[in-house]
Parts: C-alpha cells; structure tokens; sequence
C-alpha cells in the first residue's frame, strides 16, 4: 500500500545523504549506459555489414567462367572455359534444388541513346529470373518474361539513373519508348530500382539474353550462371554448387578441384560467416554488459551494507515499538529499489539519447550505421538491475532485522 509517511523518510534519508544516494545511483545508471551503448554499436555494425549484401539474395550462387590452373587429361594451364545456352539448360535439368536460375552475357558499357540524348551504359543480358536473383524492384512495368527469350523479343529494362539521364525536358516518360542500343532499337518496358550499394547498379539495361546473343554476340556464348537455393540448407545448399561444379567440369574438361577454371561466388556462405562473427560479437557485448550491472550490483551492496549499518539503532527502536521484522527489510529494500529504479531510467535513456544522436548527426559508413537498441532488451536489463538491486539490498536488511531489539539500541 501507498504510506505517504514511508516515501517521506525516504525522501529525507537521501536529502541526508546526497553522496551515497549519488554513488549508489551512479553505479546504476552507468550499467545501464553502457549496455546500451554497447548493443546499439553492435547493432550499428551488424547494420553496416547488412548494407553491404544488399543487392542480391542472400541465398544467391554466381558460378562465371575463367581460366584453367591444374593440367588435366593432357590439356594445358591457362585454357579458357567458355560457358554455353547448354551449360546453363544442363544445370537447370540436371541439378536438382535451384529455385531461379539465370544465364547472364558481359557486354560491359554500350552507347545508349533517346533522340538527342545519350550515354554509356551497363548492357546486361540475362533470363527473366535474374530480377528475383539480384532483388531489384520495379519502379514502373515489368522486368523480363519467358516470351521475350523465346521470341527474341528487343525489349529493354532500365535503371533508374538511365531513364533520368535519357529522358528530360519535356519528355519524361520512358515507358513505351525505344531507345538505340548500339543503333539497334529497345523498347523501354520496365523501370527498376537496384537497392545495392552500388550506385551503378543503376545504371544497367536489361535485356533478353536470346536477343542479345543473336544481334550482338553471333553466338551462344554466356558468361555466367547464377541460382538461388531457396529454402535449402546450408548443407543442400553446399551440394547444389558441388554437383554443378562437377557437371561443369564433365562438360569443359577441367579438374573438379581448379577453382580457377570456374569462380563460384556462394553468397549464403558469406552470410554464414558474418552471421557466426556477429553471435560472437553479441556474445562478448554481453559479457561486457553483464560484467558492468554486476559492478553496480557489488556497488549496491556495499552502499546498502552501510545503510544497515548506520540504522541499526534505529531499527531496535522500531523493533522495541512493535515494527514486524519484515516492515523493517520492506523499508529497506523500498529505499534501494527507488533509487536503483530512477538510475537505471536516467542510464537507459542517456544511452538511448546518445545512440539516437550519433545516428543523426555521424554520417553512415560502409561497416556502421544506424546504431540502435532493442528497446525490450534495455527495459528487461533496467527491471534485471532493479531486482538485483533489491536482492544486494535485501540481504543486509534481513540480517539486520534478526537482530534483537536491546542489542541494536547498544549499538553506536
């Protein structure tokens, strides 16, 4: 129950002793501040780290074409692996798991134009399913379909840099126009937008592969060969890129084991990886935390021992009057809980305060941005102190509350 007569001789207790309120309140508060400081630098390099993988499926394998080191059956170092429309049909057929798959040609910068405005850009050939491979998202339109490969269709998907760069003035709509590639004329069906980090990213044309090959290249040749492995395993997922590494290799000639021969880009590896270092990284926060509130729960303690000790007279004349063991210890533990309780407030949003200006004010980075902190975790801490604040004080109290009513008026 609420007893306006207890929260008084609190309030008069830490008038009395402003130093020990203070120290007790500090050791608090500065556990608090430095577990969220902690989490929300974590946090901010996780983010960072997150950025960079933007821009394609984190389930995503690109398997590209390059150059023999290991001789194999008689053939010599440095022969060039040359991917074709049947590399990439043998995968599709044979290689069970792949969710989306995609053939894509290099074609590097061609000469873009509309009208009178022009300019070089990323031609970048690929099967419809590439769109769902690097995640872009379309702005207007649609991205590539099925018909467009098998009719050889001259249509074109464009960044969003392209069309700006292309289409000004008065005529700023793209959709429905043709533009020349390389004096060959495109029809703008799609608009995209590429969320990777790369600002060039946007600055692409996609265009069907088959046309491709027929009005530019004169041949099947691709590339590269790319998939996702959808809801796989990281075990099946290793399989899938095994058994695709093998067929390349009965196909080209070329010993399973030269990683040259073919560059196999496993992204969901690489999230494995920094998935595994950020666990260590939240594990040692933690830790560090952890340590920290136990430092202000030892300070609590302390602080709380001296309380008992200088109350002890106190406490004989209220047992003498009749006070209950337990009103003594809830007196007590009412005391820390107050002060540990308003520390820990002023420690959490101190260090909320601090992560949300540095998030404002301190410009993003590749490997650091947006730091925050999980508001649930930082309120659970906050009770988590608060409690064993109680606890530290919880103790000394009882110790004191045993002790009979004569031998604590003795006390000096």
């Amino acid at each position: 129950m609420f007893e306006i007569d207890k929260w008084q001789e609190i309030y008069s207790t830490v008038r009395k002793n402003k130093l020990r309120t203070f120290l007790t309140g500090f050791s608090v508060a500065w556990g608090i501040f430095m577990l969220i400081i902690l989490l929300g630098s974590g946090a901010g390099l996780e983010n960072g780290v997150k950025e960079q993988f933007k821009g394609g499926a984190t389930n995503g394998v690109w398997i590209s074409s390059g150059i023999t080191s290991i001789q194999y059956k008689g053939l010599k170092i440095g022969r060039p692996i040359k991917f074709t429309n049947e590399d990439y049909k043998s995968i599709k057929t044979t290689v069970s798991g792949p969710d989306r798959i995609s053939a894509r040609l290099f074609l590097g910068n061609n000469l873009i134009s509309y009208k009178n405005e022009y300019g070089s850009f990323f031609l970048s050939p690929c099967h419809p399913d590439y769109g769902f491979i690097k995640e872009v998202s379309m702005i207007q339109g649609r991205f590539l379909n099925n018909i467009d490969i098998t009719e050889f269709r001259k249509v074109a998907v464009i960044g969003e840099k392209v069309k700006t760069a292309l289409f000004k003035g008065t005529d700023t709509v793209a959709m429905g126009k043709y533009i020349k590639i390389n004096g060959v004329l495109f029809k703008v069906v799609g608009i995209f937008r590429d969320f990777s980090r790369n600002d060039d990213e946007q600055k692409r044309v996609y265009i069907p592969i088959s046309t491709a090959q027929r009005v530019f290249q004169g041949e099947n040749v691709i590339n590269q060969i790319s998939f996702t492995t959808g809801d796989a395993s990281s075990a099946e997922a290793d399989l899938m890129i095994q058994k695709s590494r093998a067929l390349l290799s009965k196909l080209h000639t070329f010993d399973v084991d030269d990683n040259r021969a073919v560059n196999i880009w496993n992204k969901n590896e690489e999230v494995r990886k920094f998935q595994a270092l950020f666990a260590g990284i939240r594990m040692f926060i933690w830790i560090i935390g952890i340590g920290t509130i136990v430092a202000g729960v030892v300070g609590v303690s302390n602080i709380m021992m001296i309380v008992v000790k200088e109350r002890t007279k106190e406490i004989g004349i209220r047992k003498s009057l009749g006070a209950t063991p337990w009103s003594i210890v809830a007196l007590i533990m009412q005391e820390a809980i107050i002060i540990t309780s308003f520390a820990g407030y002023i420690g959490l949003v101190l260090g909320v305060g601090l992560l949300e200006l540095i998030s404002k004010k301190v410009p993003a980075s590749e490997f650091f941005r947006n730091p925050e902190a999980d508001f649930s975790i930082a309120v659970m801490a906050t009770v988590l102190l608060v409690f064993a604040g109680a606890i530290a004080g919880f103790f000394p109290a009882m110790r004191a509350a045993k002790v009979k009513p004569v031998e604590a008026l003795r006390d000096e």
